[in-house]
This record gives structure tokens, sequence and C-alpha cells, in this order.
């Protein structure tokens, strides 16, 4: 499996869990909530072979450091990935982003100058509202929620995680996906991430869609149970210019609901 974590870099937000493999144009991977760089094992293998392809976990996510004091907010995001760009040396890679990782290289390039050769957008966190119920539940309510005995708090992960799905990804995913989440610091950085959610993040660059400087592709699951598909043709509608396509029977997750559909999907675009 190409997919690891060997690199250890320390950012504005704390230690940050990375990793890179193969050879070729550069291409940096951007994953969202609640998920890590793990996210993407199933379609690195592929980019890999036309790539150099770079990924990391966010700090307070995965295998990066989880502490109480910790700020992930999409602002303090945008500015990490700014700085892993720098630690990289890249000066306009292809940037392919999930979720809540659209948000963090929008912001990136329109509020810190990051520029990108191409920019591909799958299922993002883009525009207000965010999430679903349960997410929007939990962020009243987070002191509710901290302090659950732990198999509560493996239910209430396995839920969500489901919760996003069209249909079924492998057992072995779904236990990679909850690993991070489940130890003493994972759990509370599970809810942190719930509290420090705001949507002004995203309505700050809202505005600017059209300042966008590269050529973008817009990748949506159409049975997306937490973004819905019209929420995905408003953002395309304000990008001139860019591309938008749908995976029919996908879910909020395209890259391990259909990893084949996905490279399809993107690869040439990239």
């Amino acid at each position: 499996m190409a997919w690891q974590l060997t690199d250890n870099v320390q950012t504005q937000a704390g230690r940050v869990s990375a990793g890179s493999a193969g050879a070729g144009p550069p291409l940096v991977l951007a994953h969202g909530w609640p998920w890590s760089s793990y996210s993407w094992h199933r379609v690195i293998p592929a980019l890999a072979e036309r790539f150099r392809v770079h990924w990391y976990d966010m700090p307070g996510y995965g295998r990066s450091e989880m502490r109480a004091d910790q700020r992930t907010g999409l602002d303090v995001q945008g500015m990490v990935f700014a700085e892993m760009l720098e630690h990289w040396g890249l000066e306009a890679p292809a940037v392919l982003a999930h979720d809540f990782g659209g948000a963090t290289v929008l912001r990136a390039h329109l509020l810190h100058g990051c520029d990108y050769a191409r920019l591909g957008l799958m299922n993002v966190v883009a525009l207000r509202p965010w999430g679903s119920e349960f997410f929007t539940h939990v962020g009243r309510h987070v002191e509710a929620f901290t302090g659950l005995p732990p198999h509560i708090h493996r239910a209430i992960v396995e839920a969500y995680i489901r919760g996003a799905l069209g249909g079924e990804i492998a057992p072995e995913d779904v236990e990679a996906l909850m690993a991070p989440w489940l130890s003493e610091a994972g759990s509370g950085s599970f809810y942190r991430q719930f509290a420090q959610a705001d949507e002004r993040f995203t309505a700050e660059i809202e505005p600017m869609f059209g300042e966008i400087r590269c050529p973008v592709r817009i990748l949506w699951g159409e049975d997306d149970p937490w973004i819905p598909l019209e929420r995905g043709r408003a953002f395309h509608a304000r990008i001139p210019g860019s591309d938008f396509e749908t995976l029919p029977g996908v879910g909020h997750l395209p890259q391990l609901e259909a990893p084949e559909r996905v490279l399809g999907a993107v690869g040439g675009f990239l």
C-alpha cells in the first residue's frame, strides 16, 4: 500500500504527520472531517504512477497532534495547508480536496496566496449551511457529548461515519477511519472539531469564488446524505468555467465508495 505517514512537520497548529509517493508533477491531497489522509489510500497507488503525491493528516486529525488547547478551525487549517506547500517546496501543484479539505484549500488559495496548477474539489464544504443535522446538533451541545463512556463514543463515531455513505465500504476502512478518534486524545479532538466549526470561515470566501486562478473540476457523489447535490450545483455556478460531474449511487466519500470512478473522473483533468 502506497499510503503511509513517514514525515513529521511542525506547524503553527502542532505536529503534522505526512507522507509522499511517486514521481512526476506534484499533486497534493486534502482530506476532510471526520476523516484523515487514510481516506485517500485506495486512489494513491494509481495517482503515484503519474504524480509525486503528497498528503497529510490535518492538525487534530488522524496521526497528527491532538491536544486540548489546540485551534483546528478552518481558519487555521487554511494557513497550515500553505505551510505544508512551503515545507514540500511546491509553488503551484495540482490539488485534490474532499469535504472540509475543499474549504481549507480554497482559503489557502483566496486568502493566503497559494497557487495551484489545477484544482479538483469533491463533495466539498464550501457554501453555507454545513453538514448534517447531527453535525449541527453536536455543535450546539458539545458539553453533553464529551466524557461519554468509550463504548457509547465508539458507537457514535461509527454511526457518524456510516451516515456519510451512499453504500457500503470495506469493514477495514471503517475501522481505520474510526481508529484515530477512539483514544482518549482522539475522543476529545473529535468533539472539539464540532465546537470549532464556524460557518463564517466559508462566508468569508464565498464572494471570492469567481476569483479562483486555475482550472477547476467539481466531482459530486449524487447520493451524498450530508451535502446535497443541489448545493454542489450551486457551488459550480459560482465558479465561471468550472467543470461539474456527478457520480450516481455514490455518497459523501467517493474515494472509498467508488475509487476507480474517482480516478476516471479526475485523473485526466489533474
